[in-house]
């Protein structure tokens, strides 16, 4: 049973990453867009996976914890620094990355998420506004420490090194 858990595991990874990578493309892609119904039409693209991502994020999570104690791997220090790891690299996704988004989202007039709640679009803001903001993206800060982050929960979980 544990090979397949651990087969689902990465599954799950590769399920992730797919739907993610929609919208690390759109935050590369967002930098040099400025026709409106095109920022539009990515920013809800990118919202479009995220619904697979967080699926797959939570069977991630949870084929990790049970596969964990089938291996009894909890005694084990790689275990908890690769859940630390990808604990920070969502607090650094989220601070960095969904909030940054969120305001993009309102200032091109799609709906938006402010306190756990579906918020309707506004009026799109100025053009001025909409460039200032979009200039502010840091996409490949975002990209190397999901990627980076990443690499290392990897080389952590397949050489078990403590």
């Amino acid at each position: 049973m544990y090979p397949w858990l651990v087969f689902l595991h990465v599954i799950a990874i590769f399920g992730f990453l797919l739907a993610h990578g929609a919208s690390a493309s759109v935050s590369f892609r967002l930098r040099s867009e400025r026709n409106l119904d095109r920022l539009r039409a990515l920013i809800e693209l990118s919202a479009g996976s995220y619904g697979v991502m967080y699926a797959s994020l939570g069977l991630l999570l949870l084929t990790g914890i049970i596969a964990a104690f089938m291996g009894n791997w909890w005694g084990r220090g790689w275990i908890w620094l690769s859940l630390g790891l990808l604990v920070a690299i969502m607090v650094a996704m989220t601070a960095l990355g969904s909030r940054y988004y969120t305001q993009v989202r309102k200032a091109v007039g799609v709906e938006y998420m402010e306190g756990m709640k579906m918020q309707p679009p506004l009026d799109p803001a100025s053009p001025e506004v909409i460039d200032a903001l979009l200039a502010r993206g840091r996409p490949m800060l975002i990209a190397v420490i999901g990627f980076g982050g990443i690499a290392v929960i990897a080389w952590l979980m397949m050489f078990k090194p403590f």
